[in-house]
């Protein structure tokens, strides 16, 4: 088939382009917002992108058109697809379709850590020999592409709750009908589509609904919101996670870590595992609990783990010069920006400054939904820059008033860059986070320090 996928720089529907090559088909694209790592894994395996979205780039003979939840109606391209008649289809129709039909389905679902979870765990099958397939919304080290089609019945998918397409409003994740399901947590948040909770909250029901009886469903021990989920109706077994009580624990410092699964062989594990922060250990324990679903032990998890090397854009090291480290991460929301914060100081210890960058980018955060959150959140940091982008309608030095550190606040990424440089000092380490390219902003500092 030949296919052309609309938004095909979207961390998921560029995922959908390596499966779909992969799977032999002609694959081309088009977007308008192309910037590393989607833009060069795609350029890596020969996929041509348009840049744009021109009625032009259909005038082919094309068997399918893909459509990102990003297209909307309007857009002359998608007037376009409608008035010619060319069959079309959204990316998670395309994958449940064409890639996960005779899988079993391991989904990981929730507001934080989807990314990392479904990595470890794509990587703890891969290191017990399962060989899985995997679309994950990130770029994962150990196998350098976001997406493969695998050479067994297993495919870790990254189950996003975000809408489908223009002209199906569902929640992605309706349409993959996993087996086993990890739900972690559940927050507000993609308030451009979702009025309040309760929308977010029936959409996650749907999810729960699609998991067979004999499905298993990993819950956070220590979310209500996921409790209230679980409590609209579940049919499927449920091992809950992350408090001590729970099925799935963990214990003790880094120096001696205790991972705890009380099942009928009552495993546990214990050694100086470098599992950073809470959040990590939560992501790390809902990896290991999935993949027990499909037979692999805890101390074999555990052990993958131990050399996992995490996510492209997830606390990830740019470069070191000057003494100073710069890291680069997605973090968009609150919760997450405390979570990155509270690992970095977990890993680099009491030494040294923690230095935050933040841009707003995000659609809830633009509408100013996190505003009041954003300041406690970045109590983690000894000093914050923030980026003030053209157009926000919600004043970042009155949400960050609070934060009893030193807030630096600019209109321009180049007087932002100038004025971050001009702070460091070294030992300090820096993590820029955004869930856009920030106009290459870590690489713009690491080279600056240079």
């Amino acid at each position: 088939m030949h296919l052309h996928i609309l938004g095909i720089c979207g961390t998921f529907m560029g995922g959908i382009a390596v499966l779909a090559r992969e799977a032999g088909h002609i694959v081309e694209g088009s977007d308008k917002n192309v910037f590393p790592p989607m833009s060069t894994q795609l350029a890596s395996i020969g996929i041509a992108l348009h840049e744009g979205y021109d009625a032009e780039v259909l005038s082919k003979k094309l068997d399918c058109v893909v459509v990102g939840n990003v297209m909307s109606r309007g857009n002359p391209v998608i007037e376009h697809l409608l008035d010619a008649g060319i069959p079309y289809t959204s990316g998670p129709q395309w994958l449940a379709e064409q890639v996960l039909c005779d899988r079993h389905v391991l989904a990981i679902a929730g507001t934080h850590g989807k990314t990392t979870t479904s990595s470890m765990l794509a990587w703890i099958l891969e290191y017990a020999g399962l060989q899985p397939g995997f679309l994950i919304g990130g770029v994962p080290l150990d196998f350098g592409v976001s997406a493969r089609l695998g050479d067994s019945r297993y495919f870790v998918v990254e189950a996003d709750e975000y809408d489908t397409a223009f002209f199906d409003k569902r929640s992605k994740f309706v349409h993959y009908r996993p087996r086993t399901l990890v739900l972690s947590n559940l927050e507000y948040d993609h308030a451009d589509i979702f009025p309040d909770m309760a929308a977010i909250r029936r959409q996650f029901h749907h999810l729960v609904r699609t998991v067979p009886g004999r499905g298993k469903i990993i819950a956070h021990a220590d979310s209500d919101e996921i409790d209230t989920v679980l409590a609209m109706g579940c049919w499927s077994q449920i091992e809950k996670y992350g408090a001590q009580n729970s099925v799935w624990s963990v214990d003790g410092d880094s120096g001696s870590i205790t991972v705890n699964h009380s099942s009928a062989q009552n495993e546990s594990v214990t050694g100086p595992f470098d599992w950073p922060g809470v959040h990590y250990r939560h992501n790390a324990l809902a990896a290991c609990a999935a993949a027990s679903h499909v037979g692999v032990s805890l101390r074999q998890s555990v052990a993958a783990l131990g050399c996992w090397r995490g996510v492209r854009r997830r606390l990830e090291q740019v470069g070191k010069a000057r003494e100073i480290t710069v890291y680069d991460d997605f973090a968009h929301h609150p919760t997450e920006i405390a979570a990155t914060l509270q690992a970095l100081r977990s890993q680099i210890g009491s030494t040294g400054r923690v230095i935050a960058v933040f841009e707003p980018r995000s659609n809830s955060m633009k509408l100013g939904v996190h505003a009041t959150a954003l300041g406690a959140a970045l109590t983690g940091a000894d000093m914050s820059f923030l980026y003030q982008p053209p157009g926000l309608k919600w004043n970042l030095a009155k949400a960050t008033v609070d934060t009893g550190r030193p807030v630096f606040i600019a209109s321009d990424i180049e007087a932002l860059c100038t004025a971050i440089v001009g702070q460091l000092r070294a030992g300090d380490s820096v993590v820029v986070m955004s869930n856009g390219a920030f106009d290459g902003l870590p690489g713009r500092l690491f080279a600056a320090l240079q």
